[in-house]
């Protein structure tokens, strides 16, 4: 029995939208990584790129439970001595809610250029209008 590697040629995109509101965040995300990586097709190659688009829709309105609003905190660092800074997960809600979801799906996403290139088919939108209408994205239940 010989293995199967997809071809360029033969990976075919489709495009889904997935309504966050109400939504836990991270089962969102591990609903959302397999499709981005292309796990749910019978034709997923490891190397290869071969997910779809995900179009996320209502950000703000994605639920976290226990007490992560004031206990989880994102750092960065700004490259400079002492330059270590941080928000907590309330404060990135209120002011970017987009980063919040990119954030969860990135962690679940391989940590090498082929997860670089997959994050960009993540296409996420606080409020519940987004600019991908001529794509057709087709609705995905979570």
């Amino acid at each position: 029995m010989r293995t199967f590697t997809a071809k360029k040629e033969e990976i075919k995109r489709e495009w889904y939208l997935v309504d966050a509101e109400g939504q836990t965040l991270g089962r969102l995300a591990s609903r959302i990584a397999p499709i981005i990586k292309g796990k749910h097709k019978p034709i997923y190659t490891p190397h290869l790129d071969c997910g779809d688009f995900v179009v996320v829709i209502n950000a703000d309105k994605v639920r976290v439970t226990g007490r992560k609003l004031d206990q989880k905190i994102y750092y960065w660092h700004s490259q400079y001595p002492g330059g270590i800074k941080s928000v907590t997960l309330r404060d990135q809600l209120a002011r970017y809610p987009e980063r919040v979801v990119q954030a969860a799906v990135r962690g679940m996403l391989p940590k090498n250029k082929l997860g670089r290139r997959m994050i960009k088919k993540l296409k996420v939108y606080a409020g519940d209008s987004h600019p991908h209408q001529a794509q057709q994205p087709k609705p995905l239940k979570i």
